[in-house]
């Protein structure tokens, strides 16, 4: 299995949260989709595999003309052997998602939408400074599900400081109710460098509260697994057979292709990253050069890298793959993962540690604490 990543680094205004690679001005945009279809070209070596997911991700992908996506459409489909059953996603704003733009979305390739309502109330979507209203969101959906897309996906975000827990059941049960197939919700954290992190710098905003975020967490977990939910990661829900073929392939360690300016590719073996520069991305890519920059993994860091991808699914980390790696870190990850067990945050079945529910409220701290340390 392989996937594509294709960045669109634009937006029409920045949210306070995001700490994302993306551009205000859509001055460079069509110089700048020019050069992803010669990127495209570039490394159409790169996948050995049929592909089995495109994702585009932003920035917002929803600002594309259908003409755009048509021509980058074009593009990955002359260079790469595209799987006829792949999933494409394109992530999306409400206030894009007129039904025009929805019908124009269900005559192209794209059969999965990845919507960021963020929230169904007023004052959490302006605290973050979001373009759509919660009306919007309410009505982009139902319009989506009323035009075929069925296969869709939204943001929440929990644990903001406008997100009483009573908003925070009412946005869950909102989404349950709608019938949407897979959730993607994640924690507010202040980022560097974001327009949040002055307001909480500068005491304008209050240092979002962990132990509200904590009981907003758990209220999702229990909710989401009551209405048949798998808890397959730990930010994403999905009812049966509902999973993200793209997102599932990154924590299962799958090769990935990542095209446009800071886009991410992994080839089973090396890590690259492209340059979070439009400009210098641009040239770059006009003189045939790759602005990218690559790693190679040691032993220990792709054991740690396993430890934390793995710990954070459903399908947990197996000893076996462990083993493979060393026995020392076999034997690490046994000696570490003892207190864990013991206390509950950790279960083992077999060869596999998975995270208990209590364990999730803390996977960061018990993946650090199993990292492989010189």
């Amino acid at each position: 299995m392989a996937g594509i990543y294709i960045h669109i680094p634009f937006c029409r205004q920045a949210c306070h949260y995001c700490n994302f690679h993306f551009s205000t001005s859509l001055r460079q945009k069509d110089v700048l989709l020019d050069a992803l279809r010669r990127e495209l070209e570039l490394r159409k070596d790169f996948l050995q595999a049929p592909i089995e997911s495109i994702y585009f991700g932003g920035g917002t992908p929803s600002l594309l003309t259908n003409v755009e996506l048509d021509q980058l459409f074009r593009s990955i489909h002359s260079l790469f052997s595209v799987q006829p059953s792949a999933e494409i996603t394109l992530e999306a704003n409400p206030d894009d998602l007129t039904k025009e733009k929805l019908r124009a979305l269900k005559d192209s390739p794209v059969n999965r939408l990845s919507i960021g309502v963020q929230s169904f109330f007023e004052e959490d979507l302006r605290f973050m400074n979001r373009a759509h209203s919660a009306e919007e969101a309410r009505r982009c959906i139902a319009d989506a599900r009323a035009m075929g897309f069925d296969n869709l996906t939204i943001d929440l975000i929990y644990g903001s400081p406008t997100t009483n827990m009573e908003m925070w059941e009412a946005n869950v049960e909102t989404a349950v109710e709608m019938g949407i197939p897979h959730l993607s919700c994640y924690c507010l954290t202040v980022e560097p460098k974001t327009a949040l992190a002055h307001f909480v710098k500068t005491g304008k905003v209050a240092t979002p509260d962990e132990e509200a975020a904590a009981s907003q967490f758990e209220y999702l977990m229990d909710r989401l697994e009551k209405a048949g939910y798998d808890h397959y990661e730990i930010s994403n829900f999905a009812k049966p057979g509902m999973y993200s073929k793209h997102n599932t392939a990154y924590w299962l360690g799958e090769p990935y292709l990542g095209i446009g300016p800071s886009a991410h590719s992994f080839d089973g073996e090396q890590r690259y990253w492209n340059v979070a520069n439009n400009a210098r991305y641009i040239k770059a890519i006009q003189q045939g050069v790759l602005p990218l920059e690559s790693e190679s993994l040691s032993v220990a860091e792709r054991y740690n890298e396993y430890v934390m991808t793995s710990l954070r699914t459903s399908w947990g980390c197996d000893l076996n793959k462990v083993r493979k790696m060393g026995p020392q870190f076999h034997d690490y990850i046994l000696t570490n993962v003892y207190p864990f067990l013991e206390n509950g945050l950790v279960i083992r079945t077999g060869d596999t540690l998975v995270l208990s529910k209590k364990g999730k409220l803390l996977a960061d701290f018990i993946e650090s604490e199993l990292f492989w340390a010189d």
